[in-house]
């Protein structure tokens, strides 16, 4: 068994968001897979269970616990696979649903995946949910930006998502992760989306995630398509849109996410990054 650790949602290993890979998982159970996710230490380690034909089931694990999806992991063990087996479509299996993944590489073997998320949906956010939430967090109602309201979104695992009114409100990220990471626990969220409109298409983003014992995450795919649904759902753009996320700035690990958003209400959010070996 080998295992690969590739940074996503970078072309510098000194940015993205690591995550471990083992591409063949056939042999392991819960208990060993988790083990490995803790000796590797980030936030999510993808195993992978071939069968034939660029198939895989997949399962997630932090160091402390699986979770349904993990959008960068996701990215990372595509382009591990690609690197080594050619580019082109692949098929995942995840405990939250079918995820097809389209894999590509350039000229100098930089690997390239777009993930297709499970069909997107939001929820209303409780009021007394969202004020507990922004209580951990240290915000106040007059940090949010109005016009993108708080939800819950969803494109595989469940997300807060709030939008902070300025660049500043989203740069001071200073929470309780005792409290937040026990009411998340509570809810089934995975992380919380905070994000700022930089322009109509350009946002940055935050990921606190308690639950996998990780402070913050430098790039959430599986947020960045549930956010692309609750811009789709809400009406806050237009499709076919293009949008970009910047997360991981503030860490010093910058990412990009590329999130494309397509008509049909009931279609998958598309999410692309590339992935470098760490």
């Amino acid at each position: 068994m080998e295992i690969l650790r590739y940074a996503a949602f970078t072309a510098d290993p000194a940015g993205g968001n690591p995550a471990g890979v083992v591409l063949d998982a056939t042999a392991l159970d819960d208990t060993t897979m988790l083990g490995i996710a803790a000796d590797v230490g980030y936030s999510e380690t993808a195993f992978l269970i071939p069968h034939g034909g660029g198939r895989f089931t997949v399962r997630y694990f932090s160091p402390l616990a699986e979770v349904d999806f993990c959008g960068h992991a996701t990215i990372a063990a595509a382009a591990a696979y690609a690197e080594r087996h050619g580019a082109g479509p692949l098929t995942f299996d995840t405990k939250a649903g079918t995820v097809q993944v389209l894999t590509s590489l350039a000229a100098d073997g930089t690997a390239t995946a777009t993930l297709t998320s499970v069909a997107p949906r939001t929820a209303t956010l409780d009021e007394a949910d969202l004020g507990a939430l922004l209580d951990a967090l240290g915000w106040s109602a007059a940090d949010l930006d109005p016009a993108l309201p708080p939800r819950l979104a969803y494109a595989g695992v469940w997300h807060p998502v709030l939008a902070a009114a300025t660049r500043q409100r989203l740069s001071d990220l200073d929470y309780d992760m005792a409290v937040l990471g026990e009411l998340m626990a509570r809810r089934g969220w995975t992380t919380v989306d905070l994000v700022w409109r930089e322009s109509a298409d350009v946002f940055h983003a935050r990921n606190p995630f308690p639950p996998g014992g990780v402070v913050e995450d430098p790039a959430t795919g599986a947020a960045a398509a549930a956010f692309g649904g609750y811009l789709r759902e809400l009406g806050l753009v237009t499709p076919p849109a293009t949008v970009t996320v910047h997360q991981g700035d503030d860490m010093g690990r910058p990412s990009v996410l590329t999130v494309q958003i397509r008509p049909d209400p009931g279609s998958g959010i598309a999410v692309s990054g590339s992935a470098v070996a760490l």
